[in-house]
């Protein structure tokens, strides 16, 4: 009996055929891994600018909430009384230097103004030392606004000439005395302008027997006069200054512990 030919097919692989063992299986099994290789070295790469969580470690969980951060602290808003106290101080320095040119301004017009010279003398003296209340520089303004007199059409009075050296030292003295310290150095400052006013009243006529001025008792009485008055509107204002300012710190304090 005649064997029937066999049918005609294209094999694929023509290694499939040959008897184990041979050399084509094992180039079969390289050419196989190679493709798993390239296969494996084909994929994607993950780019890690788009990882959206850190990388887990062996013992970790992946998408782990991250910890909790404490908030920061709250500024506190600041009062109403801390808003205006930059404007209370702007306004308060502005009647401070308002109040002292005023003063100036009065001492500048009765000194021009012809008078008797122991009203002179009192407001002189008086408005010097309330012009100095208001700055320093005020006193000084004054003291020199004393010698305005001799520029008014009107002469100042005979006395001038010994009023205006004598009380005028003695007033510079005050004025530095009292620059130097608070409320402590007050009567100090009061004692160095009488007792200058009454050494001069005591020993002046002998070292010059027409000095006759400093011991009259209305020269004397004009001058301590507008001296203590000046002084004791010193001291009320600066007694208060220090109650306005502990009252105003113990009034913060109360407010942070609040």
């Amino acid at each position: 009996m005649t064997k029937p030919p066999a049918s005609e097919q294209s094999d694929l692989h023509p290694e499939a055929v040959q008897p184990a063992g041979e050399p084509v299986a094992a180039e079969v099994t390289s050419s196989a891994a190679a493709d798993v290789e390239q296969t494996v070295l084909a994929r994607p790469d993950v780019d890690p600018a788009v990882s959206l969580s850190k990388t887990a470690g062996p013992a970790e969980e992946l998408g782990r909430p991250s910890p909790a951060r404490a908030a920061p602290p709250l500024t506190p808003l600041p009062s109403r009384a801390e808003e205006e106290a930059p404007h209370r101080t702007r306004f308060l320095t502005f009647l401070r230097l308002l109040a002292g040119w005023v003063v100036l301004g009065v001492l500048a017009y009765v000194m021009w103004t012809p008078g008797e010279w122991q009203n002179s003398l009192l407001l002189w003296v008086f408005l010097v030392i309330l012009a100095d209340e208001f700055g320093g520089w005020f006193g000084y303004l004054g003291l020199l606004l004393g010698g305005l007199g001799y520029f008014s059409p009107s002469a100042p009075p005979a006395q001038w000439l010994i009023i205006l050296p004598l009380v005028g030292g003695a007033l510079m003295a005050l004025l530095l005395v009292k620059h130097s310290g608070g409320v402590l150095v007050l009567p100090f400052a009061g004692l160095l302008f009488a007792g200058t006013l009454l050494a001069v009243a005591r020993f002046g006529t002998k070292f010059d027997p027409t000095l006759t001025l400093p011991a009259n008792d209305t020269f004397l009485r004009a001058a301590l006069i507008a001296m203590l008055v000046g002084l004791g509107f010193s001291l009320v204002r600066q007694l208060a200054g220090l109650w306005l300012r502990r009252r105003g710190r113990q009034t913060t304090a109360a407010g942070v512990a609040a």
